[in-house]
């Protein structure tokens, strides 16, 4: 059973859902919701976030809800204010064609008289954060003692935030033939002795292979010293221009610190952390599921229940303490279908921490160096002409400006244009890394060195000649334009770059040159046909076309200084014996 269509779900759920757009069961639905419509069984069931587990216990509870009945029915416990109210909302979709059923999140940071008011109209359904439902249970406002389902969602989280002792109190005053749900993330000892506490003969339910990490995304370590961490940061959000990520710390102190200083630094970004008042928490959220912000900057704690798609990185600031942590974060980017990149800014004693992680996932990292202030350059120069022309154009807006602009700047020809222009946008990243260091450890810069030399040696280059060069304006960046837009791709590995006055030369993958020299020959530069052929050798870097030039240009001048020589010798013999005669 695979369909929604296909279970015996009422009719208004299944009318909800599908205006949701859900057809197909996740894993874990197709596991569960059969399972919680027919038994009363306790589950334990392991699930990441984004695999749709809240659908999977939301939608058998509204199902078995009696709406006569106005008492709390289910309790739903999970860590964090934003899990609660997200599961409320979740719930409240998936319910909006059933009559007369009441769903209730009660949580910290928000008013607790507003939630007892909500109660005592009748909730079949509550969700709450155990701090304050413990309150509330103590205050006498909610009463738990008809409760028929109790699901503990995060378990694993809420044990790591001390609220063991909570969840107890609260589930002693459930009923104990309660049916118990207990989905968790991550299985680990905890989870197990919570497991024997609470629950009896449970279903075990995993959809995956536990502490495995997601097949499309890439992990990434940087080995640096621990000064030089903000910078490694800004270095990745400068060489990914349109990064939309969640970068992790390890504190709630540090992540205010990492927030401020991307502020003041011109980033879009912003922090979610317990200081919070939940009317600030949902602003921040709000901009950031919108896009205003590219980077969320959090703990773990503040970010459980984060339910954000199509997330480009997540950054570990610092490397967690368990890795199932790491494995649970960089679970939140490389959803459904789609690939990203985790990146984890590390030190030379964390070796160990990078070796367990991969032991326990099987994940593969990669070491890479620490972008440079050229690469980081060239990136950001890219995008911004990639932007510029993808950008639309409204003409009838900008029509009764124009007449004034080409006045304005009529002094300027097409190339002076375009220089004024980008460095207006440009500047700021020149200037910045003009005199960047490189950061990588010594051990790193060593590597990279070699991986360079290596990967060159590994490529087989061709070596071309055109015909244009400094006289034409040409530079290194604008003949990579050049073989970019004729080979349709920015992947292409070029070697040494050659300019001369009227003619350059360059390196390119030998697999390249058949389609490069078509498609450049169909080309003009500044209105001048392009011409390119193979340069048949080469020698210390250089071509052999380019030394016979050379050879050329040095035998005419020889020849020239030879003949003024010997016009000079004669002269001078001419005018000696002028004067001996004279003399005489």
């Amino acid at each position: 059973m695979n369909n929604f269509a296909e279970t015996s779900l009422k009719a208004e759920i299944k009318k909800a859902i599908k205006e949701l757009n859900f057809e197909n069961m996740t894993p874990i639905q197709a596991k569960t919701i059969p399972h919680l419509l027919s038994s009363n069984q306790d589950v334990i069931a392991s699930a990441e976030t984004g695999t749709g587990k809240t659908a999977a216990f939301g939608l058998p509870l509204i199902h078995l809800t009696n709406i006569e009945d106005k008492t709390p029915q289910t309790l739903i416990l999970c860590p964090t204010r934003e899990l609660c109210i997200q599961i409320a909302r979740d719930l409240t979709n998936y319910s909006k064609f059933i009559k007369g059923l009441n769903i209730v999140a009660v949580y910290g940071g928000a008013s607790i008289e507003t939630q007892m008011k909500a109660l005592r109209k009748g909730a079949h359904i509550v969700i709450g954060t155990p701090g304050r439902t413990k309150d509330l249970i103590k205050r006498k406002k909610l009463f738990v003692g008809n409760v028929k389902r109790l699901v503990l969602d995060e378990a694993d989280e809420m044990l790591s935030m001390g609220f063991k002792e909570d969840i107890d109190k609260i589930l002693s005053k459930t009923s104990q033939e309660r049916q118990t749900l207990l989905f968790s993330a991550t299985i680990s000892g905890k989870i197990v002795d919570m497991k024997k506490q609470y629950l009896n003969t449970p279903l075990v339910i995993s959809v995956a292979k536990t502490n495995k990490g997601a097949d499309n995304v890439k992990h990434i370590y940087y080995i640096v010293q621990a000064k030089d961490r903000y910078e490694v940061l800004k270095r990745i959000a400068d060489i990914n221009p349109n990064i939309y990520g969640i970068v992790f710390c390890r504190t709630r102190r540090e992540t205010k610190e990492v927030t401020n200083k991307l502020i003041h630094d011109g980033y879009n970004a912003d922090a979610i952390h317990g200081d919070l008042s939940q009317a600030q928490r949902e602003e921040v959220m709000g901009n950031f599921r919108k896009r205003r912000l590219q980077m969320l900057v959090a703990t773990d704690v503040a970010a459980r229940g984060l339910d954000v798609h199509s997330l480009t990185h997540v950054i570990n600031y610092n490397l967690p303490d368990d890795s199932e942590i790491y494995i649970h974060r960089s679970g939140r980017t490389g959803r459904a279908g789609k690939s990203g990149i985790s990146i984890a800014i590390t030190h030379t004693r964390e070796t160990g921490k990078i070796k367990a992680i991969e032991r326990i996932s099987g994940i593969s990292f990669s070491r890479e160096s620490v972008p440079s202030g050229k690469d980081i350059c060239k990136k950001q120069l890219y995008a911004l002409i990639d932007k510029i022309e993808k950008v639309e154009v409204d003409e009838t807006q900008i029509e009764p400006f124009l007449p004034e602009i080409y006045n304005k700047l009529e002094w300027l020809d097409r190339e002076r244009l375009i220089r004024h222009f980008v460095s207006a946008e440009f500047n700021r990243f020149l200037a910045y890394y003009k005199n960047a260091k490189d950061i990588n450890t010594s051990e790193e810069r060593s590597k990279s060195k070699k991986r360079t030399k290596e990967e060159r040696r590994k490529t087989s280059f061709v070596n071309l000649y055109i015909n244009i060069g400094t006289k034409n304006r040409l530079n290194p960046v604008r003949l990579m334009g050049l073989i970019n837009k004729a080979l349709g791709t920015k992947k292409a590995i070029v070697g040494k770059i050659n300019i001369q006055k009227t003619f350059s030369f360059f390196e390119i993958e030998e697999d390249k040159i058949n389609h490069l020299i078509k498609a450049l020959r169909k080309e003009n530069y500044d209105g001048m046909p392009l011409l390119v052929d193979i340069s048949e050798e080469k020698s210390e870097g250089l071509s052999s076309s380019k030394q016979t030039f050379s050879n050329k240009r040095r035998e005419k001048k020889d020849k020239r200084r030879k003949d003024r020589n010997s016009r000079n010798k004669t002269n001078s013999h001419r005018k000696l014996r002028k004067g001996r005669n004279e003399k005489k």
